[in-house]
């Protein structure tokens, strides 16, 4: 999830959370710390896993701040079942090219020809995807070990914050930037994921969060029978490489990208429109309605995904301007998930925003705070009490 660049804020007053060695939080929350092994460097890796009253819990790994687990109960309070795509192992991780469950950055998404320039300087990412930048290039933050802590917050929320610097340079791109991602799961068993950067020169960043859904708890099952709603009357054409094509968002009415009321993923996902063969499927960022309101914690809902079969609903909500939306087309061979077993609903930035003055901007200068939030809500199990 990519964020709104803002000027910082004096914030409201409240106890601010801190580290805890304890595992006690809100009665039913909790997070219990475990080794998950090493990096093939000989880096400790560590997981989190979050729990909470509502059944829902949530397991987060010092590697790439991934999303390792997300186990949600059905209607009525039926048994929990896994509803993300994770690996058993770090190595598992560090051999995949999915992304699966990681934070990305320091830009998620694409950045045309690896190249942008910012203030007259023109700055080069390696290029890791068919001549462009992907997700930071090939050593983005999803390779990385982050430091990683349970932190106590004040409404007892099982949460865990992640931290890196990335440093002048890193990747190709300019400026420190620091770094902290939260996992929260409340009560209700609402997680939300909290982004916050800053930066000691002037530098673009965006991040999201590239967990692959699947709510069936079916593992190996596909997802084309969700149905899938998105709040956008736009989307973003592509090129065969990925990148946007010139122009602003195109309407989505009367097209396959069409999603403003509910439709099974795979209802029309071979229909014969040039811009679903070119990426086999959906690989597109559609344009929110709102735009960037993403200030804090201003948020409206960006998606529903339902499952028939099992009755779970997940909402998505967030500030960001746009929503990728990846219905694991490249997701075949070689590893544990086939193709379309899962479906990313990824919140961010538009994609190679750097090199597009007429996007939301993805600058971020010092002084100023990247804030970003989205949550990810399930209406079957309780509704949800405010925006």
């Amino acid at each position: 999830m990519s964020a709104s660049a803002v000027p910082p804020a004096a914030p409201a007053p409240q106890p601010s959370p801190s580290p805890v060695g304890s595992t006690a939080f809100a009665p039913g929350c909790a997070v219990r710390r475990e080794d998950f092994g090493r990096t093939p460097a000989g880096v400790p890796v560590e997981r989190f896993v979050l729990t909470s009253p509502s059944g829902v819990s949530a397991a987060v790994l010092s590697y790439g701040a991934v999303l390792q687990s997300l186990r949600v109960p059905g209607p009525g309070g039926g048994g929990a079942a896994e509803v993300v795509l994770g690996l058993p192992d770090v190595p598992a991780y560090a051999g995949q090219g999915d992304y699966l469950g990681a934070v990305v950055g320091r830009y998620a998404n694409r950045i045309r020809g690896g190249a942008f320039t910012l203030d007259g300087s023109v700055h080069r990412i390696p290029v890791n995807d068919r001549g462009n930048a992907l997700h930071g290039g090939p050593e983005g933050f999803d390779r990385r070990v982050w430091a990683a802590e349970p932190v106590r917050r004040p409404d007892g929320a099982a949460a865990v914050r992640l931290s890196l610097v990335s440093p002048d340079g890193d990747q190709g791109f300019p400026g420190a930037l620091s770094v902290a991602v939260e996992y929260r799961l409340d009560r209700d068993g609402t997680l939300a994921v909290d982004y916050r950067a800053t930066t000691d020169r002037p530098t673009v960043a965006a991040l999201t969060q590239h967990a692959y859904f699947n709510l069936s708890g079916r593992p190996g099952s596909r997802v084309l029978d969700h149905l899938l709603t998105v709040d956008a009357d736009g989307y973003l054409p592509v090129d065969d490489a990925g990148v946007p094509l010139a122009g602003p968002p195109v309407p989505v009415a009367g097209t396959p990208f069409d999603f403003t009321a509910p439709h099974p993923i795979g209802e029309r996902i071979a229909a014969a429109d040039p811009q679903l063969s070119a990426a086999g499927g959906y690989d597109h960022c559609w344009a929110l309605r709102g735009g960037a309101v993403g200030r804090g914690q201003v948020l409206r809902r960006a998606a529903r995904l339902e499952d028939p079969g099992s009755g779970r609903v997940m909402e998505v909500w967030t500030g960001e301007p746009g929503l990728q939306v990846y219905s694991g087309n490249q997701l075949a061979g070689g590893g544990p998930h086939g193709r379309h077993t899962g479906v990313c609903l990824e919140t961010q930035a538009f994609p190679d925003a750097p090199n597009r003055p007429d996007y939301p901007s993805a600058v971020l200068r010092p002084g100023e705070v990247l804030r970003s939030r989205t949550e990810l809500d399930f209406p079957h199990l309780a509704p949800r009490t405010g925006p």
